[in-house]
C-alpha cells in the first residue's frame, strides 16, 4: 500500500532538506520511494512543496487532490493553501508560524486570522511552534528537522535509523543539533 506525504512551506525554511532526509530514510528502510519538488519562487519567499510517496511499488511521485495521508506545513497559510490535497481522513502537522507574502507586506492583503481553527475544523490537526522549539535548542534553522521528527512519529516510521541518516546528510558541525531536533519532534508528536 502506497502512503503519500506532502511537505509544504516557504523558500528558505528547509522543506527540501527535510524531504531529502525523509526520502533517504525510507529508501534505506527498503521502501520504493518517489519524490517530486516544486520550488516556485522559493528564493523570494514563495511557496515550496515536496511530494513523497512510498510503499512496495510506487508508480508516480505525484499526489493528486484528496490523495495525501499527511500534510506537513512549515508555515500555516501554506497548510490552508494545500489542504485540498489531504485525504478526508488525513492528518495535518502545522507549524504555528507566519511568513507574510508580498501582497501582505505591500498592504494589499491581510494575513488571515483564524487559519488554525479553519484547518482543525476540516482535518485531524497537530499544531506546534517548531520555530520556538528550534530556538530553545539554540538554532532556528532546525525547525524543519523538528517537523520531520513529528512526521516520522505520526507515520510510525520511528524504527528507521534517523541518526545515521542525519550523520550522512547534514554538515558535521550540525549533526548533534539535528539529532536533538528530530528526537524533540518525535516527542512532540505524542
Amino acid at each position: 500500500m502506497t502512503k503519500s506525504i506532502l511537505l509544504v512551506g516557504v523558500g528558505g525554511q528547509g522543506t527540501i532538506l527535510a524531504s531529502k532526509l525523509l526520502t533517504t530514510g525510507l529508501m534505506e528502510a527498503g521502501y520504493d520511494v518517489k519524490m517530486s519538488e516544486i520550488h516556485g519562487m522559493s528564493q523570494r519567499g514563495g511557496s515550496v512543496s515536496s511530494q513523497v510517496r512510498y510503499g512496495d511499488d510506487v508508480q508516480s511521485p505525484v499526489i493528486e487532490i484528496g490523495g495525501a495521508d499527511i500534510l506537513v506545513s512549515f508555515e500555516k497559510m501554506e497548510a490552508l493553501r494545500w489542504l485540498k490535497y489531504l485525504k478526508p481522513d488525513g492528518k495535518a502537522v502545522v507549524n504555528d508560524h507566519e511568513i507574510e507574502s508580498m501582497p501582505i507586506l505591500n498592504g494589499k492583503a491581510e494575513y488571515p486570522k483564524e487559519i488554525l481553527d479553519e484547518i482543525s475544523s476540516k482535518v485531524k490537526t497537530k499544531v506546534l511552534n517548531a520555530n520556538e522549539k528550534a530556538l530553545e535548542l539554540g538554532n532556528s534553522k532546525v525547525m524543519n528537522v523538528i517537523l520531520l521528527g513529528t512526521l516520522v512519529k505520526s507515520m510510525g516510521l520511528d524504527d528507521i535509523n534517523w541518526e545515521k541518516i542525519i550523520k550522512e546528510n547534514v554538515k558535521e558541525k550540525f549533526v548533534d543539533l539535528n539529532i536533538k531536533a528530530i528526537k524533540l519532534g518525535m516527542d512532540l508528536a505524542e
